[in-house]
């Protein structure tokens, strides 16, 4: 893909992915973004407020207005009025959030054009390959997508609603029930926690674990609590806490065998270049140990007799980001947002303001010449 000079030129397009949890934001064509805040607002009693939690379309437009004043006004320091923005967003993102965030860009600060970009596709661009299993570990779900060639193969779509919250939740589980009283544990208390001292840990000593065989877990740690506080995180805690992506039981599907699940749906041609590509994405990825982990799961189902006679792979390979996997996706749309391709299938605020909506891939309206 070559890249576009004149845009280059101009005044670059600003890249945005407004997930549950963060938002990244910064210009296309450089290598990370300018910051990585928080997807919440302030409410009238100075209370924080996630952003995608709403009652209705007239609270959360107002919610993105005021999320697009701190990017533009405060992080950025641009004016918004004539300029390019780059949207990175899963292909399946409710029409109902994109519908208002474009009339936030659109009619309240005019911006020129509005390009949408599937985050597992363009997840791809930074490893400079076009066929992979995305699998993006958000904070609310996790999602599987396979990608072939380039094309998104949409009737293999995998997706879990465990991520990054629930791990918080059961970190905030087990320490209230190690005597920690509930309300000094803040989300943000609770995320510091994980990120600093817990991990994923490995299959066998998860099975010990699991089955209350095994002899000892990592060692506890001191926490300072808001600085004054002293805490101590059971190391049982430190090993068990990501747990949740592999539950031993038949309602909820273990992150493997979603990620099984999902190339099995592919055709067989396809089966063997997924697996040995396989790519992980969103913050939940950042924890240590969880590639390792996940592999060895994953060779202990395909010689399980549920996937043995089905899925004929011998070999199961992650590749390594370029970047943090937290942004990774965001990454991937400042590559495109580069090149040529923002010109051609960007939407123009005329067209949004003769139409009134964005075009839907999902949507009959907009795809009926393709049927």
């Amino acid at each position: 893909m070559p890249i576009y000079e004149t845009v280059l030129q101009e005044k670059p397009p600003v890249v945005l992915e407004i997930g549950n949890a963060y938002t990244k934001l910064g210009f296309s064509a450089e290598p990370f973004p300018r910051f990585i805040i928080p997807t919440q607002t302030l409410n009238t009693l100075g209370q924080s407020e996630k952003i995608l939690q709403y009652e209705n379309k007239t609270k959360l437009y107002d919610k993105f207005v005021q999320l697009l004043q701190t990017i533009f006004f405060k992080h950025l320091l641009v004016s918004p009025k004539e300029r390019k923005v780059v949207v990175v967003e899963s292909i399946f993102c409710p029409t109902e959030i994109r519908e208002t965030l474009a009339k936030a860009l659109f009619h309240h600060f005019e911006v020129s054009s509005l390009y949408f970009v599937p985050v597992h596709l363009v997840a791809l661009s930074t490893f400079a390959i076009d066929t992979a299993l995305v699998v993006d570990l958000g904070f609310k779900e996790t999602t599987i997508m396979p990608v072939y060639s380039g094309v998104q193969v949409v009737r293999a779509f995998q997706a879990q609603s465990y991520g990054g919250e629930a791990i918080h939740q059961e970190i905030k589980k087990q320490l209230v029930s190690s005597g920690i009283d509930g309300a000094n544990l803040s989300d943000d208390i609770i995320e510091d926690i994980k990120v600093r001292t817990c991990f994923v840990t490995k299959r066998e000593r998860a099975i010990k674990s699991r089955d209350g065989n095994l002899d000892s877990y990592c060692p506890d740690v001191d926490y300072h609590l808001n600085g004054k506080e002293i805490i101590k995180v059971p190391g049982s805690l430190r090993e068990t806490a990501a747990e949740v992506l592999f539950p031993d039981d038949n309602e909820d599907a273990s992150l493997p065998r979603l990620i099984l699940d999902s190339i099995l749906l592919c055709p067989m041609d396809m089966r063997k270049d997924l697996a040995e590509n396989i790519v992980l994405i969103g913050g939940t990825a950042m924890m240590t140990g969880l590639a390792a982990r996940l592999k060895a799961e994953i060779l202990d189902l395909l010689s399980s007799d549920c996937y043995k006679e089905r899925l004929f792979v011998k070999q199961i390979k992650f590749h390594k980001p370029v970047a943090k996997p937290n942004y990774v996706g965001w990454l991937g749309g400042a590559i495109y947002g580069g090149t040529d391709l923002i010109l051609s299938n960007s939407i123009s605020k005329d067209i949004y303001c003769r139409n009134g909506r964005i075009p839907d891939w999902s949507s009959l309206d907009d795809n009926r010449g393709l049927i």
